[in-house]
């Protein structure tokens, strides 16, 4: 239950990103605690929620996650559609997945919701031997991008959860209503009183 001055906010949150990235293990793991070593593809997109508590405000996310494959995305725009994030996945030891981000942040700028919060994270930072893409790279594509950046790790559990609440914290707080009861009656002068003050 909230509390008197706290804002409660649904927000949208959907993950994108090149299949094989770990979006599905992030949110298992942010959602769950959970990690599988081997996770099976997601079909389409899969839905979960989670209920955050930040500063003044209780943020529970509506996530999608969807479906890396080539064929699922034309699938895309339905769940990024009117989302309040996206959190756009790539896995640290592949090139390609990485480049595919880019398109991804490129997609979501050109049809996403403009004031969208978008994270860049770099997954799998427990496989360090294998890094194919320097983090100093990453944060700099980010920086020029308006995104914020974070490594995670979902076997590790490594800023998981701090990318989500980096989120949150970044979402814009919904305005109250400056006229909550509807209609404004504006106060006016009777109509008999203004005629018999022009005519007398």
């Amino acid at each position: 239950m909230a509390t008197i001055g706290h804002n409660n906010l649904n927000a949208k949150l959907v993950l994108l990103g090149d299949m094989g990235a770990g979006k599905s293990s992030l949110v298992l793991r942010f959602v769950k605690g959970q990690f599988l070593e081997f996770q099976e593809s997601t079909i389409g997109a899969a839905f979960f929620s989670q209920t955050l508590a930040v500063n003044d405000a209780t943020v529970k996310f509506e996530i999608w996650d969807t479906a890396g494959q080539e064929r699922y995305h034309s699938l895309a725009p339905m769940y990024y559609r009117g989302a309040a994030a996206a959190i756009i996945v790539y896995d640290i030891t592949s090139s390609d997945s990485f480049t595919r981000a880019k398109k991804w942040v490129q997609e979501l700028q050109k049809q996403g919701n403009p004031n969208m919060v978008m994270a860049f994270a770099g997954n799998k930072s427990d496989l360090e031997d294998k890094r194919k893409v320097t983090a100093d790279e990453a944060r700099v594509y980010a920086e020029e991008n308006g995104l914020f950046f974070m490594e995670t790790s979902a076997k590790t559990a490594a800023n998981v959860n701090d990318v989500f609440y980096e989120i949150a914290k970044r979402l814009p707080r919904a305005q109250p209503a400056q006229n909550p009861a509807g209609m404004v009656l504006v106060d006016r002068p009777a109509e008999g009183a203004r005629a018999s003050s022009c005519c007398s």
